[in-house]
Order: C-alpha cells, then structure tokens, then sequence
C-alpha cells in the first residue's frame, strides 16, 4: 500500500477540505510512490489565520533567540537521525542518485537548521553615536508571516533555506513544496513537531501552484513572500508583493559560464565541471551550463572531458553506483530533450549524449544521457535559455577580454567560476562578472554560512549567511532624547 501524505495547519495533520489527493511520482520507474493531500483554497487561508495568530498571539516571536536556537538545532540533529530515511525519500521522489542524497542534501539540510540555530544568538542590533545627548539603537525584529513557495529540484533542502532563517528570526511560515516533489518537505514537518516548535508557526499546504500558489500570494495577511523558481513566476510573485508593499526574496533562473583560461590546470578543471554540471542530473539553478573556453586550450580540454562524460553511469537514483538519475518527470525530460534537439537544428555541434534509445532498466523512466555541444553561439537558443537538464554547451574565444564579456552577455547572474593557476588574475575576473556567486576552480560548492542569490533576473535578496537571516527582519531605530529640557525655536 502507498505511503499517504497529509497537510500540517495549525499543529495537526489533516485532509484537504475536500478530501483531494494526488500521486508523486518516481522519476526512475514511471510508477507512483505515495499519494499526498491537495490543498484547497480555504485550507491555505486556514493556514495563513493559524500563521497570523501564532505570530500575533503565540509564543515564538516573543522567546528569546537562544530559546528558539536550541530548536533549530534540535530540528538538525533529529534529520541526522532519520538521515537515511530522508535520503531515501529524496531519491526516490526528485531521482538524484542516492549518493548525493546522502552526501549533500541531507547533511546540507542539517547544517543550515545548525547554522541558523546557533548564529541567532549572535545577531544584535547597535547603538549608533548620534551625539551625547541623544540614545540611538536599533532593534532586529521579525517580519510577521512569511509565504514561501519552494522548487522541486532540492526540495528539503531550499525549503529549510527558507524555514531555518526565518524561524530563527520569529517568523511564522506558510510553505508549499512542489507538487512534483513533495515527500521530503512535509517530512520536515513531523522533525519540527518533534523538536517543540509551538503551534501554528509552521505550516506546510502541498498541491496545485493554481490554487496553492495564488492563495498565498494573494493573502493580505502575509508580510513577506520567499520564491525559489523560474524567473516568469518570480516575476509574478513580486507584482504580488508590490500590490502592498510587501517584501520578497526570489531566488530565480540562471545560465553559470566557467571561464576556462589558458593558463588552467585541465585535470582539475575537468573534474569540476563535471560536478558542476551533472551534479542533480543538472538540475541546478547555478549549475554550469555554459563553458567558455580559451581557444589554446580548447582541443586538449575536449579530449579530457568528453571520455569522462561518456563513462558517466547513467541509472535509477537508488541504485548505489549510479551517477545520473533521471529527471524529474516525463515532461521535464521533452523540454529537455526538445532543447537538444533544437541546438542540433540552429547548427551546434552534439560531441556526446542527446536523445539517445533507452533500454534495460533505463526504457521506463525519464532520463537523458549528459550531452555537450560544442562550437555554440551566442545566438542559439541554448546558449541563451536555461535548459535544467544535463546539457553543457562549449564556446571558444581567442582572448580574456572576449571570455569576460561573454560570461556577462546573458540576462541572468547567478553563479559563474574561473578557472586558472593565476590566483591574481582569478580575483581580478571575479570582480567583473556580474554574478551573485563566482567560484575559482571549483563549482556548485555552497554554504551555509555564506550568502547565496542573484545579479540581474536571477533574484532578488539573498539567502543563507548573515544576509540571509536579515531578509527576515525589520530594522528598528529607537532614539531617546537625554537632555532634561528641550525647547522649539
């Protein structure tokens, strides 16, 4: 029998209003995992009202920062404890091969909780020298209730992204998870009960973004929205938010060059872009999708990376030698595969990969073998779209400056890497690229202790790090004036 997933609202699990479900899916097989309840419209608003009171009436906002710390580090260790279950779920739900659930997005949705558990106690506000009759300081409060609307590519671990900074602050939290990959996300719900979190602060609806989606943007009760997603609904989402005056982190699209300098150390190139491009079957948001190449070195980076990605084993995510899984649903997988097909058709050279016959253990699930185009310009579609799939395209340019000012010719700007022995130089470059994030001969390492977001269409705010927390908060200035007497004109 399949597992049955429920809706948390105000502390208690329960059914949609109107007793709606439906099925997620296993992207390696085709075949359903678990049924989970959709949420109707007023089972969002009933939500929201339990977020509203837990804010204005409930205890959380007014506990101290170390009160509400030690829950979010008790939220961390009770993931470590279920850390299998949690990696299983994941790959089971998303595809990623069960080894990255276990190495990255598990221990990544423990840290963040750790992280923010232990740095909140740390955020204070200041006391400002305005003169020595006047007390001047602020205070670092929390928004109110904040909507968020998380992707399906990292589920547990962008939703905690979200969860952990926000709690921390004394925040209450509406959240939905994709539809697509909801299992991990309402898990999360079950380790926050456990770890004493009060009653309605955290809520989680799963279902349509049609009715889910609208009724958390178009709530008046809501004082700030977080989006992970496409740049067109983010677009969306901050009409909605403009509508009140309401603030919104976005975390949007991207289209990540690596500069690939003559001087680079090959070897050590080439293995991150493998990691930075087939990592999550290159479902990735900053995920290196376009690689500019330094034409004196072009020739001999090809010969290293295409026999690499062809060896790449391709397989269910459960399987433990797999490297790529399948992606994350049957339509996913056309629009991927319709972007390859168009990169052949506007004249791109296909070294390895594209639509290739599935067979075997492969024939019933969504995968697409890890492709590299070569010889892409500028003009083609897919040097332009983000693809969200395992699809690098290679651009070759005679001089740093050309590299520059392509790794910049693109309306995104969320992460970039350079790679080179130069250490000088790769400073100086990662100065001019207009990325919220730059590697340097690496790609797709994140922390949690570091800010993480957007240039350009690729967001607004950022999230994790300190600026992460304080997109959460209000500031306060308070100011008392000392002097005994004072007098107008």
């Amino acid at each position: 029998m399949k597992k049955h997933y429920q809706l948390l609202i105000d502390n208690e699990w329960c059914e949609a209003s109107d007793g709606g479900k439906f099925v997620t899916i296993n992207p390696s097989t085709g075949q359903e995992i678990a049924t989970v309840a959709s949420a109707t419209k007023e089972d969002v608003e009933r939500a929201i009202r339990a977020a509203r009171t837990a804010f204005d009436e409930g205890p959380w906002p007014k506990m101290s920062a170390m009160e509400r710390g030690r829950i979010l580090i008790k939220c961390a260790q009770l993931i470590m404890e279920r850390a299998e279950e949690f990696a299983t779920a994941e790959t089971l739900d998303v595809g990623k091969p069960i080894k990255e659930s276990t190495a990255f997005d598990v221990p990544m949705c423990a840290d963040c909780f750790e992280f923010y558990g232990h740095f909140i106690v740390s955020l204070n506000g200041e006391c400002i020298p305005a003169g020595s009759n006047v007390l001047d300081y602020t205070l670092k409060e929390p928004v109110g209730v904040v909507g968020a609307i998380t992707p399906w590519n990292f589920p547990a671990a962008l939703a905690i992204r979200k969860i952990a900074p926000a709690l921390a602050a004394g925040n209450t939290m509406v959240i939905k998870p994709a539809t697509a990959t909801p299992l991990t996300t309402i898990m999360l719900g079950e380790i926050m009960q456990d770890a004493g979190i009060p009653k309605g602060v955290i809520n989680i609806v799963a279902g349509r973004g049609s009715v889910v989606g609208e009724a958390i943007t178009n709530s008046k009760l809501i004082d700030k929205f977080s989006f992970t997603g496409s740049t067109q609904i983010g677009i969306e989402v901050m009409e909605k938010a403009a509508c009140c005056v309401r603030s919104a982190s976005l975390e949007l699209g991207g289209k990540s060059p690596a500069l690939v300098f003559k001087d680079a150390n090959l070897d050590r190139a080439v293995d991150a872009i493998l990691f930075g491009t087939y990592l999550n079957q290159g479902e990735c948001c900053c995920g290196l999708t376009r690689l500019i190449v330094d034409r004196a070195v072009h020739d001999a980076l090809m010969e290293k990376l295409v026999p690499r990605t062809k060896a790449i084993k391709v397989g269910p995510g459960i399987n433990s030698d797999t490297q790529i899984g399948p992606l994350v649903s049957k339509e996913h997988q056309k629009t991927v595969l319709d972007y390859i097909e168009k990169g052949v058709m506007e004249g791109a050279k296909l070294v390895c990969g594209g639509n290739v016959k599935l067979e075997g253990e492969l024939k019933d699930g969504f995968f697409v073998y890890p492709t590299i185009f070569d010889d892409v310009k500028s003009g083609m579609t897919i040097y332009r779209e983000e693809i969200f799939g395992p699809v690098l395209c290679v651009s070759t340019f005679d001089t740093e400056e050309e590299m520059l000012a392509a790794a910049n010719d693109t309306i995104y700007g969320l992460g970039a890497s350079i790679f080179t022995e130069d250490l000088r130089k790769g400073h100086v470059y990662a100065r001019e690229i207009k990325s919220g994030t730059v590697w340097i001969n690496i790609h797709n390492f994140v922390f949690s202790q570091a800010p993480y977001g957007g240039y350009k269409q690729s967001g607004l705010n950022r999230e994790l790090g300190k600026e992460g927390l304080e997109a959460y908060m209000e500031t306060k200035n308070v100011i008392t004036y000392l002097d005994e007497s004072f007098t107008w004109y």
